[in-house]
This record gives structure tokens, sequence and C-alpha cells, in this order.
């Protein structure tokens, strides 16, 4: 099995909903665009990722949605070593309908109360249903290994709850990991490097805004 060297998880840069809440009220989250900002950090990714690419070939993979479409052009990457494919399974969060803006700010207030991980949003999902098909994806890409010429790397571009979701299905998290994590920044990224060993190692952390507190086995 030739599996890869790395595998990099990109977070889309800003969204015109990550700088303006009310945007959900008119425009479709799958089709909100990035702001200039968004268009910088995306740009910036780019340099950092050609650098660590170098000459060898990658395996992209991008959540269908036009931020994250539009991160990947940024990105620059020279389209004669890298193989991209669309993925849906790596997009966004389904939140629902988000028209309503006092009924959005009390479900996540449910939410936070409930826990980011069980929640689900009315009419949309919860973190466990991305869980679920995060995993599917994962299998997937454990079968693409098994070319003897797959490329030495891998990219996703995707959504922050996303990443790390990811992450938790391969390193085996808690559910009480999880809900401590925060999302990494807008155009941010996280590498997970094949060691001698065999074993794949995060390059570093997702930072943490609590400690975490797992459930006693005896209630």
């Amino acid at each position: 099995m030739a599996r890869p060297r790395r595998i990099v998880l990109l977070r889309h840069g800003e969204s015109e909903g990550n700088a303006d809440y009310t945007v959900y009220e008119r425009e479709p989250d799958h089709a909100l665009r990035m702001t200039g900002l968004g268009h910088e950090q995306a740009a910036a990714a780019g340099v950092r990722l050609r650098e660590l690419f170098g000459e060898e070939r990658v395996s992209a993979y991008v959540s269908p949605y036009r931020r994250t479409l539009q991160t990947f052009r940024d990105l620059g990457l020279d389209p004669a070593r890298v193989r991209v494919r669309e993925e849906p399974r790596l997009r966004e969060q389904d939140w629902g309908n988000w028209q309503d803006r006092e009924d959005v700010r009390l479900q996540k207030a449910y939410r936070d109360a409930y826990g980011h991980f069980f929640y689900r949003f009315a009419q949309g999902e919860s973190g466990a249903d991305v869980y679920d098909r995060v995993g599917s994806f994962l299998e997937s890409l454990y079968r693409s290994f098994e070319a003897p010429d797959h490329p030495p790397n891998v990219l996703l571009v995707t959504h922050g709850l996303t990443m790390r979701l990811f992450c938790m299905r391969w390193f085996h998290w808690s559910v009480a990991e999880f809900e401590c994590l925060s999302n990494p920044g807008n155009g941010d990224y996280r590498i997970l490097g094949l060691g001698a060993d065999g074993r794949y190692r995060l390059d570093r952390p997702f930072e943490r805004w609590t400690t975490p507190e797992p459930y006693d086995l005896d209630g």
C-alpha cells in the first residue's frame, strides 16, 4: 500500500458568513463567497503549501462549497502535479434553515448546552452525522492508497468542524476530547505526517477552549 507521506487539512479562507452572520438569512451556505481577506488567506496558504509539496504530486479533495472551491483555486498549485476531485462528504455541517435569526440564536444556545457532537440542528445535521460521512470518506481514501502510484501528498480543502471530526475519526479521539477543541482559523491547516514507525502524527494540536470532561462509566 502506497500510503502518502503527508495528509494536509486546510480550512477555507474567510467567507461572507464568517464576516457577517446575517448573510445566511439571504444566501444559502453553499453559495457564500470568500471575502477579500479570505482570498488573501488562501493565497498565503498557497505559498506555504507549494513550498511544502515542492515538485511532488498531490491528490486533492475539495468540498463542493463555493468558498472551498475558491480557496483551492487561490492556492495556485501546479495543475500538472495535482489530481483534484470534488468531494461532497467533506462539505460543511448542514445547519438547516438559517433565515430566522432568533431561531438560529436559540438553536446555537441549545447546541452549546447539549454538546456540539450530539446536538442536531432542526432540518440539519449533528456533529455525529458529519462524523459518519467523514468516516465513509476515509474508507474511500484508504482504498485509494492501494494504488501503487498514489501521490505522496493528500490535500483536503474543507471546513473547520469537518477538519476536527476527520482528526477525531483518524486518531480515535473521544467525544469529550472533540468537544473541547476549537476550529482552526480561516486559511489555516494541519498536517498528518507519516513517521518512521508507520504512524501518522499531527504537526500541531488544535487549540482547546476548555478541559475535556469524560463521562463517568458509572454515571
